[in-house]
């Protein structure tokens, strides 16, 4: 059975989080529905519910993970990890296009993750031109 998750974890996650999404970093405050704490090494992979193992992230990506750990690469076809927010940094393996409107994955973990959680479909790509235009700068 999953253990409950206590609010005071839920507090420290989306604080080390800065309230977005720990994959795709859309802002939880912009966002119609809130955020969910992802097991980052699924519960049922034997992830254990601690900070180091949860992250906030928002339904889509948090639904389009699932239980996976790994994914294709699309440029090597090599499986690969997909990224793990509290052991990698965003930065070494994503970067923002030049209008800060679609993530680049950079190396392999970033590629499939990337096309995993489809974090550049283009109603997200959408609000995130929306978002720069109304002034909204996210990490």
């Amino acid at each position: 059975m999953r253990p409950t998750l206590l609010p005071a974890l839920r507090a420290q996650v989306r604080e080390l989080d800065r309230g977005a999404c720990a994959y795709c970093h859309s802002p939880e405050e912009l966002s119609v529905t809130p955020f969910e704490i992802d097991h980052i090494v699924p519960f049922s992979a034997g992830g254990r519910t601690e900070l180091d193992n949860l992250c906030l992230a928002c339904a889509s990506c948090n639904r389009l993970k699932g239980s996976r750990q790994e994914s294709i690469d699309p440029e090597s076809g090599s499986s690969v990890s997909l990224f793990h927010p509290r052991r990698q940094l965003w930065t070494d393996h994503f970067e923002w296009n030049h209008d800060r409107s679609v993530i680049v994955g950079l190396t392999a973990t970033g590629r499939a993750t990337t096309r995993v959680l489809q974090v550049n479909r283009p109603e997200l790509v959408r609000l995130r031109r929306l978002w720069l235009r109304l002034g909204y700068e996210w990490a």
